[in-house]
């Protein structure tokens, strides 16, 4: 009668706990062997089986699984050995590389002409505290008093809105190069008689909101001469002033205290403002001359005299020679 396996299985483990218990397992190991081999010729199936289960210890020693496969420290240490740790930067460090500290070989600054022929270098003072664009210097706003010295290569000037009280002979000798001056809205009160008609390339003279009550000597080239808005008097303006200037094309002389029109007038004006003054008459020959009456001052289209206390219709024969009626009251 053949036995079923799970009998056979039963019968194994009584008899390995009823073995000697002083036997070495190696001895006891080698029994069990043998007594399975021969169980094993009979019941191939049964032998199989128990073999498995005696050996299994042997194949997997669970006791020995974690130092087997300790996956922990594995990655532990891949953490430690393969990422390199981020470099902190503190708030205050740079991150950019410091700089080779460049040699300073001495330099030789270019100079720029100066105040009455003397060089000037280009830390001139003038252009330290005003703004100086190639030949043209700006000064305006800067609580100016006097004129500042500036290069002899200045071809426009502009001081406006200072508190610059006289023109001296000085302030502009040796400026040959200078075309225009605009010192609106200061304080000037004076102008030294030489201090202008020395200029050979002055062409505009622009004087506007100052205290002016005379003006000085001209240079003959001006063009454009605006004193409006001043304290002038006829009185302040010498004899023939204004016939030795052959190119003066526009005079504007507006906003003042002149009782009489400045007289003889050059040919080559073309604009005459002089509203808001205090004229009261107008001599026949102030535009025309009378023993020319063919003679026509075509360029003079532009005169104003409004604002004054005189009549102009009193007054016909003054200005049969221009081309458009002055402006004014004719009443």
């Amino acid at each position: 009668m053949r036995l079923p396996v799970w009998l056979l299985s039963l019968l194994a483990l009584v008899l390995q706990e009823a073995g000697p218990a002083s036997l070495p397992k190696e001895r006891r190991r080698g029994e069990e062997r043998g007594h399975g081999e021969s169980h094993a010729v009979a019941q191939p199936h049964a032998g199989s089986y128990l073999g498995s289960l005696d050996d299994y210890g042997e194949v997997i020693d669970l006791s020995n699984y974690e130092e087997l496969a300790d996956y922990g420290d594995q990655l532990a240490e891949v953490k430690e050995t393969s990422l390199v740790p981020p470099t902190r930067i503190s708030p205050t460090q740079s991150i950019v590389a410091p700089r080779t500290p460049l040699s300073n070989p001495a330099m030789t600054k270019p100079t720029l002409p100066g105040p009455l022929g003397s060089p000037t270098s280009l830390d001139l003072p003038t252009c330290l505290v005003c703004v100086c664009l190639g030949s043209s210097v700006y000064c305006d706003d800067i609580d100016l008093q006097n004129i500042p010295p500036l290069p002899r290569m200045t071809t426009y000037l502009y001081a406006r809105f200072n508190r610059i009280s006289r023109i001296r002979t000085a302030d502009f000798q040796g400026l040959t190069k200078l075309k225009r001056i605009d010192l609106s809205s200061n304080f000037i009160s004076s102008i030294d008689n030489d201090a202008l008609h020395l200029l050979p390339a002055l062409q505009d003279l622009i004087l506007p909101e100052n205290q002016l009550v005379a003006l000085p000597m001209l240079p003959s080239g001006i063009k454009f001469l605006d004193v409006r808005l001043n304290r002038l008097r006829s009185s302040g303006i010498q004899p023939e002033a204004f016939r030795a200037l052959e190119k003066l094309q526009f005079l504007y002389l507006a906003d003042n205290l002149l009782d009489s029109i400045p007289w003889p007038l050059p040919l080559s004006l073309r604009s005459l403002h002089l509203q808001n003054n205090m004229i009261e008459t107008l001599p026949r020959d102030a535009f025309c001359d009378p023993g020319e009456h063919r003679h026509i001052r075509r360029q003079l289209e532009d005169i104003r005299l409004d604002g004054n206390p005189i009549n102009l219709s009193l007054f016909p024969s003054a200005y049969f020679c221009l081309p458009r009626l002055p402006v004014g009251r004719f009443s």
